[in-house]
Protein backbone atom coordinates (compact mmCIF):
# COMPACT_ATOMS: atom_id res chain seq x y z
CA UNK A 1 0.00 0.00 0.00
CA UNK A 2 1.35 3.39 -1.01
CA UNK A 3 1.25 6.09 1.69
CA UNK A 4 0.84 9.76 0.74
CA UNK A 5 0.82 12.94 2.78
CA UNK A 6 -2.39 14.97 2.79
CA UNK A 7 -0.75 17.53 0.50
CA UNK A 8 0.34 14.88 -2.02
CA UNK A 9 -3.10 13.29 -1.88
CA UNK A 10 -4.82 16.62 -2.57
CA UNK A 11 -2.53 17.58 -5.43
CA UNK A 12 -2.74 14.13 -7.10
CA UNK A 13 -6.36 13.28 -6.32
CA UNK A 14 -7.30 12.10 -9.84
CA UNK A 15 -4.25 9.83 -10.16
CA UNK A 16 -4.85 8.42 -6.68
CA UNK A 17 -8.48 7.76 -7.54
CA UNK A 18 -7.43 5.89 -10.68
CA UNK A 19 -5.13 3.66 -8.59
CA UNK A 20 -7.95 2.90 -6.16
CA UNK A 21 -10.29 2.06 -9.04
CA UNK A 22 -7.60 -0.32 -10.31
CA UNK A 23 -7.69 -2.12 -6.94
CA UNK A 24 -4.81 -0.56 -5.02
CA UNK A 25 -5.17 0.72 -1.45
CA UNK A 26 -3.76 4.15 -0.55
CA UNK A 27 -2.79 5.34 2.93
CA UNK A 28 -2.99 9.01 3.93
CA UNK A 29 -0.61 10.41 6.54
CA UNK A 30 -0.78 13.71 8.40
CA UNK A 31 0.93 15.73 11.07
CA UNK A 32 4.57 16.30 11.92
CA UNK A 33 5.09 12.58 12.59
CA UNK A 34 3.37 11.65 9.31
CA UNK A 35 1.12 9.17 11.11
CA UNK A 36 -1.30 7.10 9.05
CA UNK A 37 -4.74 8.64 9.57
CA UNK A 38 -6.84 7.08 6.80
CA UNK A 39 -6.93 4.33 4.19
CA UNK A 40 -8.62 4.66 0.82
CA UNK A 41 -9.59 1.24 -0.51
CA UNK A 42 -11.77 0.07 -3.40
CA UNK A 43 -15.40 -0.58 -2.64
CA UNK A 44 -16.06 -4.31 -2.46
CA UNK A 45 -17.67 -5.22 -5.76
CA UNK A 46 -17.35 -8.95 -5.30
CA UNK A 47 -17.62 -11.21 -2.29
CA UNK A 48 -14.38 -11.83 -0.46
CA UNK A 49 -13.95 -14.95 1.64
CA UNK A 50 -12.93 -13.90 5.14
CA UNK A 51 -12.25 -15.72 8.35
CA UNK A 52 -14.88 -15.14 10.99
CA UNK A 53 -13.00 -14.10 14.08
CA UNK A 54 -9.52 -14.74 15.34
CA UNK A 55 -10.50 -17.98 17.08
CA UNK A 56 -11.58 -19.83 13.95
CA UNK A 57 -10.39 -23.40 14.22
CA UNK A 58 -9.35 -22.86 17.84
CA UNK A 59 -12.76 -23.08 19.47
CA UNK A 60 -16.04 -24.86 19.05
CA UNK A 61 -19.61 -23.59 19.40
CA UNK A 62 -22.48 -25.98 19.96
CA UNK A 63 -26.20 -25.33 20.23
CA UNK A 64 -28.79 -27.43 22.02
CA UNK A 65 -31.25 -29.33 19.86
CA UNK A 66 -34.17 -27.12 20.89
CA UNK A 67 -32.37 -23.85 19.98
CA UNK A 68 -34.26 -22.06 17.20
CA UNK A 69 -33.66 -18.69 15.56
CA UNK A 70 -34.86 -17.26 12.28
CA UNK A 71 -32.53 -15.66 9.75
CA UNK A 72 -34.06 -12.25 10.47
CA UNK A 73 -33.45 -12.65 14.21
CA UNK A 74 -29.87 -13.79 13.55
CA UNK A 75 -29.20 -10.78 11.31
CA UNK A 76 -30.92 -8.38 13.71
CA UNK A 77 -33.55 -7.30 11.19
Amino acid sequence: MQILSVEAFKSNFFEVLQKVIAGEGIGISAGKKKELVAKLVPAASKKIKRKIGVLEGKSKVTFSRDFKITEKEFLGL
